[in-house]
């Protein structure tokens, strides 16, 4: 089975920049698609981008044209770009992959992201 880890995160300035990126250990293959998810105290757990296994990507309203979802399936690491950081962007990121057998999903730590002046 796989397991995730998330590594990037930390304090931003609104409008900066910041990349997050996920390790996949383990047997990981075969694999439907990856997810980023978000969630912030007090708040619901929230989807933020999906990248698929044939290479598609989507992105909720609220982040697209600023976030970017990649991967590199030979190295067994994913990302998540974020550039013009706002102040409601701030929540614990987690890197989430679903398994093509089963449709199992693995989940990260979770990373915390905080943009703040």
């Amino acid at each position: 089975q796989a397991h995730l880890v998330e590594s990037g995160g930390g304090l931003v300035q609104p409008g900066g920049s910041l990349t997050l990126s996920c390790a996949a250990s383990g047997n990981i293959f075969p694999w439907n698609g990856m997810n980023w998810y978000r969630q912030a105290p007090g708040k619901e757990r929230e989807w933020v981008a999906a990248l698929m296994s044939g290479g598609r990507t989507l992105y909720t309203d609220d982040v697209e044209g600023r976030f970017t979802v990649s991967g590199d399936n030979a190295k067994k690491e994913w990302y998540l770009q974020m550039n013009s950081l706002r102040l409601e962007d701030t929540a614990k990121y987690y890197c989430n992959l679903v398994a093509a057998l089963g449709e199992v999903h693995y989940w990260g730590q979770g990373i915390q992201v905080t943009v703040s002046s």
